[in-house]
């Protein structure tokens, strides 16, 4: 067990390494749940075999003590030498091999049910969700608010709440379902989005957007016009750059394009059943729907709200829009 035990672990640091330095394309979530299968069918083993066997080796230990113990007795010998409680200490002690697998099985289960059915962090990686989400914000999604699914396979169970214009969403990329995004649900089943001349038009209606003060970007040193919209049942900020034409360059192909009509003013897209159109607060500065298209049901991943953490900036930690 010892040396199928090294391998196992082995197998698990090689997988980890591989990924960390971008000679694979890991998956976290695969990775949890196999940890879970593993060090469960250890825990279980542990529990029911190699823990009794243990216990049966201190019950065989004391009785011979005991039998011992009574022989020296007849030979008139009252003193006998030797730490017992020593010695089944060391019997009932975990093997090393059963430490880094059983005795790790509570924390990680733990960790796979609040990461696959509760709540799950991510970390901000770049810009386009500014000014809601800053470059480092470590936050929170919520995984059953639109319903739970397995892990892995993100095979819906339940409903939940249908995800509504201007809520922030994390779902799985399209073109690389490998990868977690962020944005913002702009258009739901059925609706018409427009992004025309860097105006957002849902179903024939212009969003209402009103000016506020200019915000200034830490990572570029530049300040950029800043608007207040009013997406859903809540408001939110937005950033627009003016050096940035209006018309979207190099669109994908995707499923689903010809519902959306592309010009020098922007794009027009139908938004199909089951799909979502996203984009990013950063408006100019975000990849989002507007190049890759539609975000299936089957992508999502949960809705973010809560700000846990930003090491850079401590005032950025609370609830967002």
């Amino acid at each position: 067990m010892q040396v199928l035990t090294s391998f196992i672990l082995a197998a698990f640091v090689g997988y980890a390494g591989a990924w960390y330095f971008g000679s694979i394309e890991g998956n976290f979530a695969l990775l949890l749940f196999m940890a879970t299968v593993v060090t469960g069918l250890y825990w279980l083993a542990e529990r029911f075999y190699f823990l009794p066997q243990r216990r049966k080796a201190v019950a065989v230990l004391e009785i011979e003590a005991t039998k011992r113990r009574a022989d020296l007795q007849k030979m008139g010998i009252a003193q006998v030498d030797g730490d017992m409680a020593e010695a089944k200490a060391l019997l009932l002690a975990q093997p090393w091999w059963l430490d880094w697998t059983a005795g790790l099985f509570p924390v990680i289960v733990a960790v796979f049910f609040m990461r696959s059915f509760l709540y799950e962090p991510f970390k901000i990686p770049s810009g386009s969700m500014v000014p809601t989400l800053q470059i480092g914000d470590l936050i929170l999604v919520n995984k059953f608010h639109y319903g739970i699914r397995l892990p892995v396979v993100n095979t819906k169970l339940t409903d939940g709440t249908a995800p509504q214009r201007g809520d922030v969403m994390v779902f799985r990329y399209p073109p690389r379902p490998s990868l977690d995004y962020i944005k913002r649900v702009v258009g739901v089943p059925g609706d018409e989005v427009a992004y025309l001349n860097k105006r957002l038009t849902l179903n024939g209606q212009v969003v209402n957007t009103v000016s506020v003060p200019e915000f200034f970007d830490d990572e570029t040193m530049r300040y950029f016009k800043q608007y207040e919209e009013s997406l859903g049942v809540r408001k939110h900020r937005l950033l627009n750059d003016d050096d940035r034409p209006a018309f979207v360059p190099g669109a994908d192909e995707f499923a689903f394009k010809e519902n959306c009509k592309y010009t020098v003013e922007g794009v027009v897209c139908k938004v199909p059943p089951g799909h979502y159109f996203m984009m990013g607060d950063n408006r100019d500065n975000s990849l989002d729907s507007r190049y890759w298209g539609f975000v299936p049901d089957k992508n999502i991943v949960g809705k973010a709200f809560f700000v846990w953490m930003n090491f850079g900036n401590l005032k950025r930690i609370g609830p967002f829009n």
